[in-house]
């Protein structure tokens, strides 16, 4: 089954094309890496599938909903991790969390479940502006899998976070978690390793479109000269 089907997928911000002739299928489980320079239309296909913008041309479902029509039916299955941590600055790591799972009616202990399991107890009362950038990201990852979506969307998911800490929070945005991942990455080698579908943007376009298992990383890096 596919998670996600896209057709001629274009967007525009005024005169300038965000998204052009953007077409691709991913199955359930499967993870799609899109790479390309800054301004290449990463984020905006993100937002896309995400439901935050609204397609100008073409087709997209995002399992099995019919975007923008059927929104409604898939937002609550979708965990969006942005470039912006989408946290409120002077609430808790905590009093976020928890906002965000009463809006998706879970109970408090999902909150303290997550905030253990990223080893973010001892910080969770801060205010969010109060905490260290690799924190913040914690936390915003919490807030992305709190509902435990079946789709993530996830735009340089380790941003600011060391080593050990990517590994705590591998299996909740890793592949172990066995979710659909799309994944907006500047890594050749790393994103390779996480992916199963490559697609490489250029000013909008794709220029790439592959299994992860063709494409190298110096084909990659080609995208960003």
């Amino acid at each position: 089954m596919a998670a996600l089907e896209v057709e001629g997928l274009a967007r525009r911000y005024g005169e300038r094309e965000a998204l052009s002739d953007v077409s691709l299928t991913l199955g359930a489980g499967h993870t799609l890496v899109v790479f390309g320079p800054n301004g290449a239309g990463k984020t905006t296909l993100l937002r896309i599938l995400a439901t935050l913008l609204r397609p100008h041309e073409g087709r997209v479902r995002v399992l099995g909903a019919s975007l923008p029509d059927e929104a409604w039916a898939v937002r609550g299955r979708v965990g969006l991790l942005a470039h912006e941590p989408l946290l409120y600055r002077e609430l808790s790591a905590r009093e976020n969390l928890r906002f965000h799972a009463r809006l998706h009616g879970l109970a408090d202990e999902r909150v303290e479940e997550l905030l253990e399991t990223l080893e973010m107890s001892t910080r969770a009362a801060e205010p969010v502006r109060t905490l260290s950038r690799g924190m913040v990201q914690r936390v915003a990852i919490a807030r992305a899998v709190l509902h435990d979506p079946e789709l993530l969307l996830l735009d340089e998911p380790h941003s600011n976070l060391d080593p050990a800490v990517v590994e705590l929070v591998a299996p909740l945005i890793g592949a172990s978690s066995a979710r659909t991942r799309v994944i907006c990455s500047h890594d050749p080698s790393g994103g390779l390793a996480e992916a199963d579908l490559v697609l490489g943007l250029r000013a909008g376009r794709p220029a790439l479109l592959r299994a992860a298992a063709d494409v190298d990383a110096a084909e990659i890096a080609g995208l960003y000269r």
